[in-house]
């Protein structure tokens, strides 16, 4: 049986997670691996058929609802599984990506490993614990332009208070990366 592993992917956004996540999946259909890229459903910021870097860089991919979908998803044959925005997918990832690894597939995973308060976010830490390989990817502040690891939310124009909801799909419309001295979350309430 083939060894598997689990390759994390993590950083702000707009720090090239997803672009790095295409550019392994395109080094492995170039070694001639069978590959399936998979999306939640929640991230409907493109078609549920493709994933997108923020510079434009595409790739096929299948939106599914939740871990235990993507888990029965996976066809036998596929060798390279690879998942992009897991922190948006419920906790049951962990689980998944780990039988996937442990079957001898090569599970590669993208995903915030902070939300917008700067604290962990859904099960990528997990993830990160266990893979055999992580890749955290710095952006550019957008405030002092040092390297920012963090992911600021906006509310008109200004920091969102950490009583804002989680989960905001969205772009550069309602996020920036920030280092961690321009990085503030005010705790009033909305």
């Amino acid at each position: 049986m083939p060894t598997g592993s689990l390759t994390v992917i993590c950083g702000s956004m707009f720090s090239g997670k997803t672009e790095e996540l295409i550019r392994l999946v395109r080094r492995a259909l170039y070694a001639k691996r069978t590959v399936q890229v998979f999306k939640p459903a929640l991230d409907t910021r493109d078609p549920a058929t493709v994933i997108r870097s923020h510079n434009g860089a595409l790739h096929e991919a299948h939106a599914i609802e939740n871990s235990a979908a993507l888990y029965l998803s996976v066809a036998p044959e596929t060798q390279v599984v690879a998942i992009e925005e897991a922190q948006f997918f419920d906790e049951g990832i962990f689980t998944v990506c780990q039988a996937l690894a442990d079957e001898g597939k090569n599970v590669i995973v993208s995903g915030l490993d902070m939300d917008f308060r700067g604290e962990p976010f859904g099960a990528m830490p997990q993830l990160i614990a266990v893979a055999d390989d992580v890749v955290k990817l710095r952006a550019i502040c957008a405030v002092c332009g040092s390297d920012a690891a963090r992911s600021q939310r906006l509310l008109n124009g200004m920091p969102a208070p950490a009583s804002a909801p989680i989960v905001l799909i969205g772009a550069t419309e309602h996020y920036e990366a920030r280092c961690r001295q321009c990085h503030s979350v005010p705790e009033n309430t909305l």
